[in-house]
């Protein structure tokens, strides 16, 4: 009986083990900080109402973040990335992000669950974009 109950046990904690990996790779020896490199330099189409702004770019452990805005008047019309993450699960949620961005109209989006950093980098240089929009 305490043959089983100690194989049993250790059948768990191999299966959290596997169901807990990441197969991303570890950081190298520093952790990412958030440090944003303005380039908001608004760009304008001759006469249509078109306005293009980018964010700022957001570092993270996995690549960095950063968004190009285009608006039609004062509405968003479309979000791409200048730069985006390499690897790690932030690069699944971009285009979730993108979508949630483009429903919202404004940088007031949720993070995506797993990909927190990469979601607030992306929320982040959004928001710088925006705020270009108005100055």
């Amino acid at each position: 009986m305490k043959k089983t109950i100690f194989v049993v046990a250790l059948s768990i904690a191999g299966f959290v083990a596997v169901w807990r990996f990441d197969p991303t790779p570890a950081a190298s020896g520093s952790t990412a900080t958030s440090a944003p490199q303005v380039s908001m330099a608004p760009s304008t189409s001759a006469g249509s109402g078109a306005l293009t702004t980018q964010g700022s770019a957001e570092s993270t452990e996995f690549g960095t973040v950063q968004v190009q805005v285009s608006f039609s008047g004062s509405r968003i019309t479309d979000v791409t990335l200048v730069q985006q993450p390499d690897s790690g699960r932030g690069v699944d949620a971009i285009p979730l992000l993108r979508e949630e961005a483009l429903q919202a109209q404004s940088a007031d989006i949720d993070t995506v669950s797993g990909a927190t950093q990469t979601s607030e980098s992306y929320i982040k240089s959004l928001q710088a974009a925006l705020d270009a929009k108005g100055s």
